[in-house]
């Protein structure tokens, strides 16, 4: 087993990788590596051609994975997407083709343009790693990662992802339009090719299962339990919260703590790392109130207030309570 800082050396070789082509966003890439690393999904909400599907791209490549891009169109059909029994008459038996959901790291572009019916067709292979085609369960790759793309400005022919798929989704990151001195080194770079067509394999698909173990390894002090359970119940019980965190999300901040803690070389996680991730993990999860929305009030701003209020535990390095 590879030490703490073995780790973190190995996945920010992919991270630098990955900055090769997704120049000026060290943090969106950063939270995209994290959810890779904790078996995660991400959804990425952001406007066409700022480099969604590159992002994804560049991250399968540079961890050797499978790639498969879906476009969510609204009359693509389930089947369209997990695959489907067709007889063959050389056999007599039906056989199974498998969809494109059948990769390691698959591209579900513009999520929200599908039915809610063939948006369903995700969730079995998000949260349990199997899908199910006329009553035969089958697993999918490992590791197995979902990344969806949608566009926030237009809504027209869309269909808004339901709560229950939204609290799938590990993390929301945005990548926002690049700086002048970034777009301008974008320009350069893809003078004469595309420089994803350069990028190299960091590490095996092997390797990234290994890593997914060690991070869970990464201590949390019982103290930051509290902290992250104390945040949760905040958004429950705040007045212009109309549905707060699930369990599902607390567990989602407490792997990505981890996952951070272990990227930064560090053995056990500290309150810092909780307080960055917690939009990134919690936003996409939480319902404002209908007057809080009439106001223009994100969730963003109060998962920002809520963590003004929260008392911070007072953790020291070796994994307990100072004084």
């Amino acid at each position: 087993m590879q030490s703490v800082q073995d780790l973190a050396t190995a996945v920010q070789r992919v991270v630098g990788n990955v900055e090769q082509v997704i120049v000026g966003k060290a943090e969106p890439v950063a939270f995209s590596l994290i959810a890779v690393i904790c078996n995660g999904h991400i959804l990425i909400e952001d406007v066409p051609g700022v480099g969604k599907t590159v992002l994804t791209k560049a991250i399968a490549r540079s961890i050797g994975c499978s790639f498969k891009r879906i476009q969510f169109t609204p009359d693509l059909l389930p089947s369209d997407v997990t695959g489907v029994s067709i007889y063959s008459q050389k056999s007599g038996n039906f056989e199974f083709r498998p969809g494109p959901l059948m990769a390691q790291i698959v591209l579900a572009d513009e999520v929200n343009r599908a039915t809610p019916k063939t948006q369903s067709a995700l969730l079995e292979a998000m949260e349990e790693g199997q899908i199910t085609v006329d009553g035969a369960t089958y697993h999918l790759p490992q590791p197995f990662m979902v990344m969806a793309t949608q566009n926030p400005i237009e809504y027209e022919g869309t269909f808004p992802l339901p709560e229950a798929q939204l609290d799938r989704f590990m993390m929301t990151i945005k990548l926002g339009y690049p700086k002048a001195e970034d777009e301008i080194n974008i320009l350069n770079t893809h003078q004469h090719h595309h420089p994803l067509d350069d990028l190299a394999q960091i590490m095996t698909a092997e390797e990234l299962v290994i890593i997914q173990q060690q991070v869970r390894s990464i201590h949390v002090d019982p103290s930051i339990l509290e902290y992250i359970v104390a945040i949760a119940n905040a958004t429950r019980n705040h007045p212009q919260i109309y549905l707060g965190i699930s369990p599902r999300g607390s567990l989602a901040l407490f792997r990505a703590s981890q996952a951070l803690a272990a990227m930064r070389g560090r053995g056990y996680v500290i309150p810092d790392d909780v307080k960055l991730l917690v939009k990134p993990t919690l936003a996409h999860r939480i319902i404002v109130t209908p007057a809080a929305r009439v106001r223009s009030i994100s969730s963003a701003s109060l998962l920002d207030e809520i963590l003004q209020t929260v008392a911070v535990p007072n953790a020291w390095v070796g994994g307990g309570k100072g004084r």
